[in-house]
């Protein structure tokens, strides 16, 4: 495969490759210059969560809540989203 740089300066990947990757329009790629050529790497996302990351953050300091409490909560929000027109 072959592609041409652009008058502005810009290379655009072949769809084969960039779906190869997984490489949707949008990704932050990173370049390096290397002795072989260049390297593109999509820039790393954010940590992925593990459980006990979640577990910190879910974490409740209360007395538990019965079911009927919970659903009381959510038809409360349920009326509450009606009457404001949401729905």
């Amino acid at each position: 495969m072959q592609t041409r740089i652009s008058t502005k300066g810009q290379v655009v990947l072949p769809k084969a490759i960039r779906d190869k990757r997984r490489w949707k329009a949008g990704t932050l790629l990173t370049v390096e210059d290397r002795p072989e050529g260049l390297l593109l790497k999509p820039v790393e996302k954010k940590k992925k969560l593990t459980i006990d990351d979640w577990a910190g953050i879910l974490n409740y300091k209360g007395p538990p809540h019965t079911v009927e409490e919970m659903n009381a909560a959510i038809e409360k929000e349920v009326r509450r989203r009606h009457a404001r027109g949401r729905y």
